[in-house]
């Protein structure tokens, strides 16, 4: 009996210390789990601090050479997107619309974009876009490969958050770059089960799918940058004008923009393209191929200048050429030749030093106030351009309540009163009297040297003839002719049309994706409304000009000098340097400082009432 208790008395401490051990791995493993789902989600969460603090200080400690941690970390992204594993906004915080801008009619998210050289070869741009920004620019892409500058050719000026650059468009090609745009639009139609042929990529490009056929998301736009090769003669402008016509044949097919760069400080001569004559050839040769890009959606072109071409004549000569090429906007801002005052309260290290007199761009937060003042400047010259386009573009006034500097046509009454005066004891004149005037001024106007003008009274006599030589109307007849005018007029300026509007109420026409927001619609955007593509072929020439977009480039680091950069005029904040310096968390960052900036700012005027 002793030794059966003894028996049981072990079973049961064994069997007791069986279930500790189950419990203990169960809450272990629970405890495991849990920690590797919080650390998946909050490491590859953009607004994880991780990405500023750990990710990037490890990337310039393993790799000093910045070009080489830039490799990296691109290569890094490219193999966690494949899996699926990369770093991306979680919860669409843009969905609210609180920074919801409009750009060439497509509604984007916010107005945030990254600059071109972060993906210079298309290998993340599903990663960058996924990261927060509503617009992302890829390449330069040059027609043929070239390598670029002899390496070394990046610097960091760590104490400033700055770069010095001579990359010279390293590049891979147009060819190349089309054949990956084209592999990914395909897999994005196979997974959307439309397939993967020729047919089903038409439909992408057409905006079948309900998605920009560049970007392949919604509210957000894939800009891709292009240039000329580094051999092109600058003078031989045919030449020029050939290397971005190929560009543009190829990836315009695959892009929502196209951006003809025309400012880099490190290809010889380029920058001697932003002359009026020689820019403006350019640009319009590249509107017409982006306009023959076989398919429905339009493909934008932007031309992205230099912040070191900024004297007056400068600014206008590019600011004509944008208007008479018909391109879209301009990218205002790329690196610059000249070296910054340093930051004040830092000093610069002697080997940082030695690193600024080195050849290439400047880039960093000491040319932001440039920037503003160059956005100010190309905000006014282009709106400048655009009135005085809409003045020479539109028609002569004829309405009632026009002034009007001319003497009246005909035997004019010394007595009368001007037409101001006169309507203040007066009706003001029929709609029909108005006609019957301005035909009656139109027979007497046309004449010239072998044709004498035509008199009052001749005009008098060849109505009476007429209407002696008329058939007599019968009453119904009479009647029905008093109620409606002598022309069939088209029905936005028909009087007789239910749809009539004076000229103080235009009638509105029906929106499309690539004409210019209501005015309605903008009063909902925290920025004014933001202007659309060129006009179409079939658009009237008397139009009147659409507004010109401008991107803007250059020491933007954070949300209240996005914000100052989109009061300057611009409608995009394109960043940089500071996503070198921040991370992939650094769009994410800079989007909540702006919502904390515009909820005080609403917060202040609200507390002033």
């Amino acid at each position: 009996m002793e030794r059966s208790a003894a028996v049981a008395s072990t079973n049961t401490a064994q069997h007791a210390r069986s279930s500790f051990t189950r419990l203990k791995n169960l809450l272990l493993g629970t405890a495991l789990s849990l920690t590797l789902v919080f650390g998946f989600y909050y490491t590859t969460d953009t607004r994880s601090s991780l990405h500023e603090y750990l990710v990037i200080p490890l990337l310039r400690y393993v790799y000093p050479d910045a070009e080489d941690a830039h490799e990296f970390g691109n290569q890094a992204l490219k193999f966690l997107g494949s899996f699926g594993l990369h770093p991306r906004e979680r919860g669409d915080p843009d969905a609210k619309g609180d920074l919801a801008v409009e750009v060439f009619g497509q509604k984007l998210g916010n107005p945030i974009g990254t600059s071109a050289g972060i993906d210079k070869h298309c290998e993340i741009p599903d990663v960058l876009l996924l990261a927060g920004p509503a617009i992302v620019e890829i390449g330069g892409v040059t027609p043929q490969p070239q390598e670029g500058n002899p390496k070394p050719r990046v610097w960091r000026i760590k104490s400033q958050n700055a770069l010095i650059n001579r990359y010279g468009l390293n590049s891979e090609g147009a060819d190349y770059i089309a054949m990956r745009l084209r592999q990914r639009l395909r897999e994005y139609a196979y997974h959307m089960g439309l397939g993967i042929d020729q047919q089903a990529e038409q439909m992408i490009l057409d905006g079948e799918a309900g998605v920009p056929p560049g970007s392949l998301h919604k509210r957000k736009l894939l800009a891709v940058q292009i240039a000329k090769n580094k051999w092109t003669k600058d003078e031989d402008i045919e030449s020029v004008k050939k290397d971005y016509v190929y560009c543009t044949s190829l990836l315009g097919r695959y892009a929502d923009i196209i951006v003809v760069n025309v400012s880099s400080p490190n290809t010889p001569g380029l920058r001697s393209l932003q002359k009026s004559e020689p820019l403006t050839d350019i640009l319009e040769a590249v509107v017409g191929a982006a306009r023959k890009v076989k398919r429905k959606t339009p493909v934008h072109v932007m031309v992205k200048v230099s912040p070191d071409e900024d004297s007056e004549e400068d600014v206008r000569g590019i600011c004509d050429a944008v208007w008479d090429s018909g391109v879209d906007g301009v990218v205002v801002g790329n690196t610059t030749k000249k070296r910054p005052d340093p930051l004040p309260g830092y000093s610069i290290p002697e080997q940082e030093q030695r690193y600024l007199s080195e050849a290439g761009g400047y880039s960093g937060p000491s040319t932001f106030g440039r920037t503003v003042a160059l956005v100010k400047r190309y905000r006014k010259v282009l709106d400048e351009s655009s009135y005085i386009r809409a003045d020479e573009n539109s028609p002569p006034s004829s309405t009632t309540n026009a002034p009007s500097t001319q003497e009246p046509l005909g035997k004019p009454d010394p007595t009368s009163n001007s037409p101001s005066s006169e309507s203040k004891d007066q009706d003001q004149p029929s709609i029909g009297s108005s006609i019957a005037s301005s035909a009656k001024s139109l027979l007497l106007e046309t004449h010239d040297e072998t044709h004498p003008p035509i008199t009052d009274s001749e005009v008098d006599a060849s109505v009476s003839r007429d209407k002696e030589n008329l058939k007599p109307q019968t009453p119904e007849e009479e009647t029905e002719s008093t109620s409606q005018p002598i022309l069939r007029l088209p029905e936005r300026i028909n009087p007789f049309s239910s749809s009539f509007n004076t000229a103080d109420e235009p009638s509105p026409s029906p929106a499309s994706p690539t004409e210019n927001p209501t005015a309605s619609s903008s009063t909902d955007l925290p920025y004014p409304s933001i202007i659309t593509s060129p006009p179409s072929p079939s658009s009237s020439s008397s139009d009147p000009p659409r507004r010109k977009v401008i991107f803007a480039t250059g020491g933007i680091t954070n949300g209240a000098q996005a914000l100052q950069i989109l009061d300057a005029g611009a409608d995009i904040s394109q960043v940089y340097t500071a996503l070198v310096y921040g991370g992939i968390g650094t769009i994410s960052k800079m989007k909540m400082e702006m919502r904390a900036e515009l909820a005080a700012k609403a917060k202040a005027k609200g507390t002033a009432r």
